[in-house]
């Protein structure tokens, strides 16, 4: 990006309610008894989160996109809500846990070797109400944008055959009721984590049986998700479930009185942030909330006035084959630039894995990586203004008590009043530094636009595997949650690709894009843990060296006071070195407690050891992908925990520096 090109913020997301849904098959007594009844409450709890919707003001300044419903498509309730949910125009994607063939022979209920064989050759099967089933789900899936977990299909599709092929070995039955019922528990994983609030059409019998409703909603309890529950033996008594503990209580107590205001309340928190909240010293015009990536907080370089947090570091790192007065001056790479810049490798990866979804590429520049770019350039800025202004308060300060005496040894009492008008004017500066740092908000909008740079860095990966982290397990924020609203609608706005995941898939994913990630960012927490451990001990070094000259000058004082009353020194010559060594005995111990002040404050030691243990955990990973890489049929399952666990690190890493750095506002150094 030129000087001269204005600079154009990145769009922000189109903010989106996401449903999940779970729920029994047509072949469960009650839930096919009371069809009707159920149809219609489902309705009315769809009628209310439209209702809740149109009540709540988007909170990013766009119409909101379409409600997007994300259903198995097995025969029974996720039929049921899918339909509901193309009737409302809504979107419907449908993480599959097979490839589309072997998902409509296995959800069409075949009852013979014959029709399950012609289900998977995509030929009819005899039986009409099988067939039927299988155009039911051809025709939704047809409608639907599909993200097959199909790396396990070959496998899946041996034990589904010889299941039929003996119908009276139970053994058979058993092996492919495991296998695929721990394929369908990771696709419920990805509804679950894809989804505000989980639809759940259960009569709460049983919740051990992987894969089946009753596990999906407890895993969606588990991950801090919002279940609505409505009972197909008892569909008006509806309810809302929001913790694991709820499913001791299910039906020991009557559906929360107000449960339809309760449900309005979390469609408004699941698509709308809460805005930061002012500690007193932030007018309203400075809290904005994602404001802070407005244009108007762009800079295309850093300001070299602003650039003493890192010249410190420079200083003191002992690299030795970097110069520590070199130009510091950083380009923060454009949102527009990004794309054929820092991203175009990660694009690349992603263009390029079997299968894969032509768009996604398409759809995560702009709607991640330019974002990251946008976000990563503001918060560089936002840390230069923040930490160098903090440094430059500690240097200022010990600068002000020496100019304030320096009298004492240059020209004597006479011109003492130069000297503290000079002393006045740097205790003004460090006034004025605060009152802008804090006026501002340098502080927390630096946090805030950290948080989600560093969300949207690692997002391309979890995007190719159709991961992500579950609604109820984003981090929060101590005064305002608009990042991680951010952060998280602008991945649901590039939403589940439209891709067939085999092993080819996952491998591209885990060697070309997740391990080259996790390999760069543990060098990268390598490199700074050891450049930080260095800054931490030279300026330890440097502090204790001047209070150490500090102690020796005092005592040459005493040495020739004592000199002085013993009449070994003139009286004149007495009083010259007196007002030199008092100077040296107040400037030097200050310089040094600025000093330590700038290496508390910097915390560049807590900082070097967050940064060691975060490259430990990534190197961890890492080895775990080496130990993958040679698998010749890569799972799915394992594949997204690795890249769930490399989240993990990301966030867990975001909330260390806070806790670091949370509470050292910009203030004056006392």
């Amino acid at each position: 990006m030129s000087d001269q090109a204005p600079a154009i913020a990145p769009h922000p997301p189109r903010v989106r309610l996401s449903l999940g849904v779970t729920g029994h098959r047509q072949g469960h007594p009650a839930y096919s008894a009371n069809l009707t009844r159920i149809e219609a409450v489902l309705q009315r709890v769809l009628q209310l989160m439209n209702a809740a919707l149109a009540e709540t003001p988007p909170p990013f300044g766009e119409p909101y996109a379409p409600v997007r419903m994300h259903t198995l498509l097995a025969e029974g309730a996720d039929q049921l809500c899918a339909r509901a949910a193309l009737a409302r125009d809504w979107e419907l994607v449908a993480p599959l846990p097979f490839g589309r063939a072997l998902n409509v022979a296995i959800n069409a209920l075949p009852t013979n070797a014959n029709d399950a064989r012609a289900l998977l050759a995509g030929a009819a099967p005899g039986d009409r109400a099988t067939a039927a089933r299988a155009q039911a789900i051809r025709d939704l899936q047809d409608k639907a944008q599909l993200f097959e977990l199909a790396d396990a299909d070959e496998r899946i599709a041996r034990t589904y055959l010889a299941m039929h092929d003996a119908p009276g070995d139970s053994n058979a039955a058993n092996i492919y009721d495991a296998d695929a019922s721990q394929r369908v528990a990771l696709a419920a994983r990805i509804v679950i984590e894809q989804s505000d609030i989980l639809i759940a059409i259960w009569d709460g019998a049983r919740t051990t049986f992987v894969g089946g409703t009753g596990h999906t909603v407890a895993a969606a309890l588990a991950l801090g998700g919002n279940v609505v529950c409505i009972d197909p033996t008892a569909p008006e008594d509806w309810r809302i479930l929001g913790a694991p503990e709820a499913l001791a209580a299910l039906h020991a107590r009557p559906p929360h009185a107000d449960r339809e205001g309760q449900l309005k309340r979390l469609v408004a928190q699941a698509v709308s942030p809460a805005e930061p909240q002012s500690k007193g010293h932030a007018p309203a015009s400075e809290s904005q909330g994602f404001r802070t990536l407005d244009a108007t907080q762009w800079r295309a370089h850093s300001n070299p006035i602003w650039h003493a947090y890192r010249r410190i570091e420079a200083l003191f790192s002992g690299e030795r084959a970097s110069n520590p007065w070199r130009d510091l001056m950083q380009t923060y790479e454009g949102a527009d630039a990004i794309a054929h810049g820092s991203g175009a490798r990660v694009l690349e990866a992603l263009t390029t894995m079997p299968a894969a979804d032509a768009k996604l590429p398409e759809r995560t520049a702009p709607m991640v990586l330019a974002r990251f770019a946008w976000a990563d350039g503001i918060s560089s800025h936002l840390s230069d203004l923040y930490r160098s202004g903090m440094s430059v308060n500690f240097a200022l300060s010990a600068l002000a008590i020496i100019c304030g005496i320096a009298y004492l040894p240059l020209v004597g009492s006479a011109w003492k009043w130069l000297f503290a008008l000079f002393e006045f004017a740097l205790l003004a500066a460090i006034v004025a530094i605060t009152w802008q740092g804090q006026k501002r908000r340098w502080h927390g909008r630096w946090f805030e636009t950290r948080r989600v740079a560093e969300y949207l860095r690692h997002a391309p990966i979890l995007l190719a595997l159709g991961a992500a982290r579950a609604p109820g397990n984003w981090p929060e924020g101590a005064e305002t949650s608009w990042p991680e609203h951010y952060a998280r609608h602008a991945l649901r706005e590039v939403g589940l690709p439209n891709a067939v995941v085999t092993s080819s898939y996952l491998r591209a994913a885990l060697t070309n894009i997740l391990d080259v990630h996790v390999s760069a960012q543990r060098d990268y927490h390598r490199a700074k843990a050891q450049r930080l451990t260095n800054v931490h001990h030279n300026l330890d070094k440097l502090s204790e060296k001047l209070f150490q000259i500090a102690v020796a000058s005092v005592a040459m004082y005493l040495v020739i006071a004592a000199a002085a009353a013993a009449h070994l020194i003139e009286k004149d010559a007495f009083k010259a070195l007196s007002n030199v060594f008092t100077f040296l005995g107040v400037a030097l111990p200050t310089l040094g407690g600025a000093i330590a002040g700038i290496r508390y404050f910097g915390d560049f030691e807590r900082f070097a050891a967050i940064s060691e243990i975060t490259a430990g955990k990534l190197d961890a990973v890492h080895d775990r992908i080496a130990l993958l890489t040679p698998v010749e049929a890569l799972d799915y399952g394992a594949v997204a925990d690795l890249a769930h666990r490399a989240d993990e690190i990301v966030v867990s890493e975001i909330e260390n520096w806070q806790a670091v750095f949370g509470g050292k506002h910009i203030t004056v150094p006392v």
